[in-house]
């Protein structure tokens, strides 16, 4: 069993280190706010961005998991969420010398910069054009180059319990462009959890994989069935302005390394993931 450290645990972390102590471990969540924390997770009060609230770390870590969010989507919310975060952490934990064998870092398809709905897997080009995206693989570099065995995990649009912003958007009729097609891609909040204790697991992990569904789809498609299971018309269609710069998220994301590494999806396309939304919402 192991000494787990979730740092930036909310939503996504709080599940993995419920998930890591029903299995035997021994797990610290630390986030600002430590009311809310699951119970069963060890509480540490500290900012990331604060490199004094980090001097006093548990003894004996041997696993991180880096589930930080930015409080605000700017660049400079970016900066001290992920990037400030992660060195401040890594610098931590080196003047301790902490035995952490595994550092995992919550990462984002956002640092791929394709925008005509092209394929991308690991192997392509991670060319960001938005801030969010730089910084994002400024962070995932100072994981990978650190001491530790860092594996970075890109994940697509996290949906689930309190993530419904495409549900009430298709509610309230929001549109969506269809030309050209504008491509998604998402993962359950659970799969988030359960890919993170899998890769966790793996004796020898790749540097980087991708975290999403089985299933890009085109933005409309996913409105438009959202749409018949909710009973309400179906999104009006917008065309892309032709003098507007490009969609920043339009590509098809693979997971298969993912899916060869050994991962089992429990929802394998929005279809499913959706309808056990809407189960639980009693819709």
């Amino acid at each position: 069993m192991s000494n787990i450290l979730i740092a930036g645990c909310g939503d996504v972390g709080g599940l993995l280190g419920s998930r890591l102590v029903r299995n035997g471990h021994t797990v610290w969540g630390l986030r600002r706010q430590t009311r809310l924390l699951p119970p069963a997770l060890q509480p540490i009060a500290a900012d990331l961005a604060c490199p004094s609230d980090l001097a006093a770390l548990p003894k004996g870590l041997q696993v991180v998991v880096y589930t930080a969010a930015a409080a605000e989507f700017s660049e400079a919310g970016y900066r001290t969420a992920y990037l400030d975060g992660v060195q401040n952490l890594l610098q931590a934990l080196q003047a301790r010398a902490q035995p952490v064998s595994r550092f995992l870092f919550v990462s984002s398809t956002g640092v791929y910069g394709q925008t005509d709905g092209e394929w991308v897997d690991e192997r392509s080009p991670a060319q960001p054009g938005s801030f969010s995206g730089r910084i994002l693989l400024q962070a995932e570099q100072a994981v990978l180059a650190s001491e530790h065995v860092g594996t970075v995990v890109r994940f697509g649009g996290i949906y689930g319990p309190g993530r419904r912003r495409l549900m009430d958007g298709v509610r309230r009729g929001d549109g969506c462009t269809d030309r050209p097609p504008v491509y998604t891609n998402r993962i359950h909040r659970d799969d988030c959890a359960a890919v993170l204790e899998h890769l966790m697991a793996l004796a020898q992990p790749a540097d980087v994989y991708i975290g999403v569904d089985s299933c890009p789809a085109p933005q409309c498609e996913v409105m438009d069935w959202l749409a018949a299971q909710l009973g309400v018309a179906p999104p009006p269609r917008i065309s892309a302005d032709p003098n507007r710069s490009p969609q920043r998220a339009n590509k098809r994301c693979r997971n298969d390394r993912l899916v060869a590494s050994g991962y089992a999806f429990r929802y394998p396309s929005y279809r499913e993931g959706y309808t056990a939304l809407l189960r639980d919402a009693g819709m």
